[in-house]
C-alpha cells in the first residue's frame, strides 16, 4: 500500500489507524576471502497501520559462505520485509582476485595476488548500510577487505599482513533493550601461517580466518544480520546471520487481531512489541 493512500486512510479514520515504529534487518552476506556485508538496516516511526489490513513479514536468511580461493563468490543475504518496506540482504564477499558485491552493506574484496591492483569492496543500498572494504595490498601473505556494516564502511586491507575489520553495526532499542545489528564480517587472511585476519564489526559480524595460528572463520550473528567472516586460501569461509523484523506501537492502541510466524509479543514501557525471527504476518 502506498504511503499516500495510507495517509488518506489515516485522515479518514483517526480512531482506528495508528503509527507503528519498525526495525527491519536483512540477512548478512556470506564470507569468502573478504568479509560478508551486514544486512540492510531500515528503521522508522511513521508506518500507518490500517485496521483490518494484513501485512506480510519476511525475515531474510544469512548468505551461504564461499571460499578464499580465486574466483570464489559467497551468497548475498536474503531481504527482510514488513509490508511495503524492504531491508536488502548483505552483499556477498569475494574470493581472491575478485571485487566484493553490493547489498544492504557491501561485501569485502578478496585478496589480490595476480595483477597487483586494487579490488573494490561492494556497494551499499542507500540509507541502509555502508561499503565493503577494498583490497589495497598485494604482497604475501595477502590480505583482504572487511564487509561493510550498518554503522560504517568495512576496512580496507590494512597492510600485507593485516586484513580489514568488518564495519560497525547500528544499535536499536525498539525491543526495550539496546541491541546492535548488521556488523560486517572480518576479512580472511589468504596465508595459512602468517598475518592477521580481520575481526567482525561490533561483535555481530563474524571474524575472519587464516593467518598466524590459522583460526577458523566465524558466522555472522543469528537474527542480527551479521556478515560472515572471510577465509584462508584453502578453507571455506563462514555464513552470514539471519535478519529480523520488529515493530512496536503505543499500548493505548489495540492489540493485533492475528499474527502468524510465532512472533515474540510483549507489552512493556508503554508499547506493544512484536518481534519476528521467521516469516509471518500481522493483522491489525
Amino acid at each position: 500500500m502506498s504511503g499516500i493512500l495510507q495517509l488518506l486512510l489515516a485522515a479518514k479514520d483517526v480512531t482506528t489507524n495508528f503509527f507503528v515504529e519498525y526495525l527491519i534487518v536483512g540477512g548478512g552476506g556470506g564470507g569468502a576471502g573478504g568479509g560478508g556485508g551486514g544486512g540492510g538496516y531500515v528503521t522508522g516511526t511513521n508506518f500507518i497501520a490500517v485496521k483490518g489490513t494484513s501485512y506480510t513479514i519476511t525475515v531474510g536468511g544469512g548468505g551461504a559462505a564461499g571460499a578464499g580461493t580465486p574466483l570464489s563468490v559467497a551468497s548475498a543475504g536474503g531481504n527482510s520485509v514488513f509490508g511495503d518496506l524492504t531491508a536488502k540482504g548483505g552483499g556477498a564477499a569475494s574470493g581472491a582476485n575478485v571485487h566484493g558485491f553490493a547489498g544492504g552493506s557491501g561485501g569485502g574484496a578478496g585478496a589480490e595476488g595476480t595483477s597487483n591492483r586494487q579490488r573494490a569492496g561492494g556497494g551499499r543500498a542507500a540509507n541502509q548500510g555502508y561499503y565493503g572494504g577494498n583490497t589495497v595490498h598485494y604482497s604475501p601473505p595477502y590480505s583482504a577487505g572487511g564487509g561493510g556494516g550498518a554503522g560504517g564502511n568495512g576496512q580496507d586491507s590494512q597492510s600485507d599482513t593485516q586484513s580489514g575489520n568488518g564495519g560497525i553495526g547500528a544499535a536499536s532499542s525498539i525491543t526495550g533493550t539496546s541491541v546492535t545489528y548488521a556488523g560486517g564480517g572480518g576479512g580472511g587472511m589468504y596465508s595459512t601461517s602468517s598475518g592477521t585476519a580481520g575481526t567482525g564489526g561490533s561483535s555481530v559480524g563474524g571474524n575472519g580466518g587464516g593467518g598466524t595460528g590459522d583460526p577458523a572463520p566465524t558466522a555472522g550473528a543469528t537474527n542480527k544480520g551479521g556478515g560472515g567472516g572471510g577465509a584462508k586460501n584453502t578453507g571455506t569461509a563462514a555464513a552470514g546471520g539471519s535478519g529480523t523484523v520488529v515493530i512496536r506501537y503505543a499500548d493505548t492502541s489495540p492489540a493485533a487481531t492475528s499474527t502468524t510466524g510465532s512472533p515474540t509479543i510483549t507489552v512493556s514501557g508503554g508499547y506493544r512489541i512484536y518481534h519476528w525471527t521467521g516469516n509471518g504476518s500481522i493483522t491489525f
